[in-house]
């Protein structure tokens, strides 16, 4: 293999800067390559082997990648666990995880204590950054340990847990290679390939969300392995972001249609105050962008917008900025020597413009953890779905309709939530929207909005028939709202998705919907 992974680049050129944590702090590829071998030797000494897993409840952090690229130098799977979740859901992943060594943050302290005594973990195998009570000081893992390579290297893998909208959370587990964890950091370079992204190229990454998410941990670790230099941000806000892309000189990053809102809702002179000429890649994917929110980003940052859609499983497509503006709405092409299809609910595959299930090509085999049902149930020969519909056109580009589970049947109708909030999103009275279907005896369903406002608008009938009457004048009249809700705030995953079901459940409570 060439020149690129980790720690092979770290070896060339120990003084790269590798990676700035969000307080500042600043380690070259060397420091960190110490620091990597130090908890790779640290989890053998524990007596770790390959395919055990580490669990890990941390904020975005220099601490964490040290730790997620020593398991990567040992063979182990890696689990970032989303550190929104509550004691017994923590506990359950560490248990269907079959961890070996739990690392915690003093920040969630309490959800972490929790969490090991229900699953009865074992407190020699408990780390904490900073102090968490019956957890030894991380330090007793790492300092001592030699900080050259471990002996007989193997590459380990990130083990993701599925959000777990409906069941249980699952691991996407895949089969570990025997090879070099720098020639796997080579073949990783393919996605950003697909970006043009190239290595050691001045580029320089911002991870903006948490990297207990799959693509975020992906682009960073894929950053680190093209010798590019890491920008971490811990709690994301829209000004600081502009102020690191210009104090860094920021050349990509992996974003959400969310932050593109937020990052639009400052005010025009904020906006202009900031350089953001080094941009080449702003890449976002995870949840539909509403078409004027993207067209205004591309009005801004040009042709350094650019989108995908994939899964934690696999997949997926890419979609330039100008090939956007031609075929607005689409999220792209398959991936060089992948494959979409549509197919309905038979099975049966489906042509141009045909509204179905989007099927995506396996780029490598996978099991959800202890759920063989479940990775039967998604597949149709060598491809998986995860619950999107969504067409084709004539030219092959996908066009996402919405999540099957959040379509609404109304009269015998299917419409489409994603549709109705593009427009809405437009008012200047909506921050964020939700819709979804409720009960109605009559149509089986009938829409309900649920609105987040901007500073400045009072929520109430008056803006209700406003909104409505509005959203009229942009859609047919079976997609309108018959109703509208105002909450604070719209409850979204840090990664930009919305977690509907927290609005929609209460209404069906008691009623068996079915789609």
């Amino acid at each position: 293999m060439g020149d690129l992974g980790f720690w092979r680049i770290a070896e060339a050129d120990p003084a790269h800067l590798a990676l700035v944590g969000p307080d500042g702090t600043e380690r070259t590829a060397g420091e960190l390559l110490a620091a990597s071998h130090r908890a790779a030797n640290g989890f053998r000494a524990l007596g770790l082997q390959g395919g055990d897993t580490v669990a890990v409840l941390m904020p975005n952090s220099v601490e964490l990648i040290e730790l997620y690229l020593g398991a990567l130098e040992v063979g182990l799977y890696f689990t970032p666990i989303n550190w929104h979740l509550v004691g017994p859901e923590v506990a359950y992943i560490l248990q269907d995880s079959d961890a070996k060594v739990f690392v915690a943050s003093e920040r969630f302290a309490e959800v972490a204590r929790n969490a090991a005594t229900e699953a009865g973990f074992p407190a020699e195998a408990s780390f904490a950054v900073g102090t968490v009570d019956g957890f030894r000081p991380l330090a007793e893992l790492t300092d001592g340990q030699p900080d050259t390579a471990p002996e007989n290297r193997s590459t380990g893998a990130a083990m993701h847990y599925t959000s777990g909208t409906t069941g249980r959370p699952k691991g996407v587990k895949r089969g570990l290679f025997e090879i070099d964890p720098s020639d796997m950091g080579e073949l990783l370079a393919y996605l950003p390939n697909l970006f043009g992204i190239a290595p050691h190229d001045g580029h320089v990454h911002l991870t903006v969300s948490p990297l207990y998410h799959t693509a975020v941990l992906m682009w960073t670790g894929n950053a680190m392995h093209l010798g590019h230099t890491v920008v971490l941000m811990d709690k994301w806000t829209a000004e600081e972001t502009l102020r690191l892309i210009q104090t860094y000189q920021v050349t990509y990053s992996h974003m959400v249609p969310t932050q593109f809102v937020r990052l639009l809702d400052l005010p025009e002179d904020v906006r202009a105050g900031y350089d953001v000429s080094s941009l080449r890649n702003m890449i976002h994917g995870a949840a539909p962008c509403p078409q004027e929110v993207k067209r205004t980003m591309i009005e801004w940052w040009g042709d350094t917008i650019q989108e995908y859609y994939a899964a934690t499983e696999g997949g997926g497509t890419v979609i330039s900025a100008k090939e956007w503006m031609e075929k607005p709405g689409s999220v792209g092409l398959p991936w060089p020597g992948s494959e979409i299809r549509i197919y309905d609910d038979a099975g049966n595959q489906l042509g141009a413009g045909q509204i179905g299930t989007v099927y995506m090509q396996l780029m490598a085999d996978f099991e959800y953890k202890g759920d063989e049902a479940k990775t039967k149930a998604n597949r149709i020969e060598n491809f998986f779905t995860v619950g999107d519909l969504g067409e084709l056109d004539e030219d092959g580009y996908l066009f996402l309709r919405d999540r099957k589970a959040d379509m609404i049947i109304s009269g015998g109708a299917n419409i489409y939530p994603a549709e109705i909030e593009g427009e809405l999103i437009n008012h200047p009275a909506v921050q964020d929207v939700a819709v979804f279907g409720i009960p109605n005896a009559d149509w089986g369903e009938e829409i309900k909005a649920v609105v987040e406002l901007h500073d400045g608008f009072e929520a109430g009938d008056e803006l209700s028939a406003e909104i409505i009457e509005w959203a009229g004048t942009r859609m047919g009249k079976f997609k309108l709202p018959r109703s509208i809700d105002y909450v604070e705030a719209l409850p979204r995953e840090p990664n930009g998705k919305l977690i509907k079901r927290k609005l929609r459940d209460p209404y069906w409570e008691g009623i068996d919907r079915q789609i």
